[in-house]
């Protein structure tokens, strides 16, 4: 097996919910209308730090589809797949594009610490 050398996109990034690994750029996003069985999904032209399955046919909601999941290159885990070819012509725009799942990606505005804004005890009380 071989280095892993993960590239560090800069701008507002969505990061691999699991390791927090930058995936793709904001403003790589052609379109958040999309749909997966675990909810939505965002449309991107190109994304970063990751492991191609083999190519599969699969029927999707807008027709037949070769598409490959995508999994993140650090952690392993399954964050969308990428549409290889598209077996109809209205679909062509797809092709070598990427579906994040919105559930297995982050903002990068979104907070990874846990701030606790009700305290059980402040510094005033132990005067």
């Amino acid at each position: 097996m071989g280095r892993i050398f993960v590239v560090e996109l800069e701008g507002r990034t969505y990061r691999c919910k699991f390791c927090k690994t930058h995936l793709a750029l904001v403003d790589d996003i052609v379109s958040k209308a999309f749909h997966s069985r675990r909810g939505k999904a965002y449309l991107f032209t190109n994304a970063v730090n990751l492991t191609v399955g083999p190519p599969e046919e699969r029927m999707m909601l807008s027709g037949m589809h070769t598409v490959a999941d995508i999994f993140c290159c650090c952690c392993g885990q399954i964050v969308g797949w990428k549409y290889e070819a598209a077996h109809e012509r209205s679909q062509k725009y797809k092709e070598g594009k990427f579906v994040l799942e919105r559930v297995r990606i982050i903002d990068g505005l979104d907070s990874e610490f846990y701030v606790d804004t009700n305290p059980s005890i402040s510094d005033a009380e132990d005067a």
